[in-house]
């Protein structure tokens, strides 16, 4: 994998206290970004750091509290995040939940939708501005195509910003408009959650449009079954049997986010859904530019975003 040097960036990954989220954010400190670490809570995040310092110990790291559940916990993290810095390089959204019994939030939102979803949403948006100066200034900096290397800077291709969603292959799902919350029927993580996944790759697709010119990529990525997570507790089963039995481990699920967060070949890339480095289709209704559109402004409604 041919990787831009990523000493001078700025990155922060959500979900980074453990799993995925924490193997991604290990990679991308490992190549000299500065990460900020999203847990659920000020421990949770110090405890992830110390957990990274382990396997890299001069890693450039800080902390980052945000209930990923809660509308003002995540305004709150964003403003924190910049209240520091006013460039984002990458944006990795790695969290995510499945529940077995359906939540409420404080925002009167469905747990799973909240944070699968609107999470992604609204930190994205709050974070634009700042994915948008990096890009900018990256593209002041950037040398001329054939010349990198020179002074330690990358080539020009690759000065993008980049937003990676962790998502999933979605199967033959489709969202309900009329119940995006699992409010009617019987409610259980196999109706609540697919429908999140869908969700995440048709809004990575309108980022990436919205995004279009302006120095910042989208990509989601299917990173597989990852075995000996947090993820699964709350749902336990035969589903977290064969996940942890089948699975691979976060440090080989995260090459593909990493691949697509640092590489020089993807700094072009925008909108797709990624496996194994390897363009997957999105069929059914993630094909659908009115769905993505119409999620999108379903998303705005409930965040107050105009």
């Amino acid at each position: 994998m041919t990787m831009a040097s990523m000493d001078g960036t700025v990155a922060l990954v959500t979900g980074a206290a453990s799993g995925l989220g924490k193997a991604v954010a290990t990679g991308l400190a490992r190549e000299g970004a500065l990460v900020v670490v999203v847990g659920r809570s000020g421990p949770r995040a110090e405890e992830a750091m110390r957990g990274i310092r382990q396997l890299v110990p001069d890693a450039r790291l800080e902390p980052l509290a945000c209930d990923l559940s809660v509308q003002s916990s995540i305004r709150a993290a964003a403003a924190e995040f910049l209240s520091h810095h006013d460039r984002l390089d990458v944006l990795v959204n790695a969290a995510g939940v499945f529940r077995k019994e359906r939540h409420e939030t404080p925002d009167g939102l469905e747990l799973t939708f909240a944070t699968n979803v609107m999470a992604y949403f609204l930190l994205t948006n709050l974070l634009l501005d700042a994915l948008k100066n990096a890009a900018a200034v990256a593209d002041r900096d950037a040398v001329p195509e054939g010349n990198a290397g020179v002074a330690g800077q990358p080539s020009g291709a690759a000065r993008t910003s980049r937003i990676v969603n962790i998502a999933s292959k979605y199967g033959n799902t489709k969202l309900k408009f009329d119940d995006l919350q699992t409010a009617k029927g019987r409610y259980s993580y196999l109706r609540s959650t697919p429908p999140t996944m869908l969700a995440r790759v048709l809004l990575t697709q309108e980022f990436a449009e919205r995004l279009h010119g302006s120095g910042v990529v989208a990509n989601a990525v299917h990173p597989g079954l990852v075995k000996n997570t947090s993820l699964l507790l709350d749902v336990g089963g035969p589903f977290r049997w064969i996940t942890n039995a089948l699975g691979a481990p976060a440090e080989t699920a995260a090459d593909t986010a990493l691949w697509l967060a640092m590489s020089k070949e993807t700094a072009a890339v925008s909108g797709k859904l990624w496996a194994k480095r390897k363009e997957l289709p999105t069929p059914g209704m993630g094909s659908d530019p009115e769905a993505r559109k119409r999620l999108w402004d379903a998303c705005s409604h409930l965040a107050g975003l105009p």
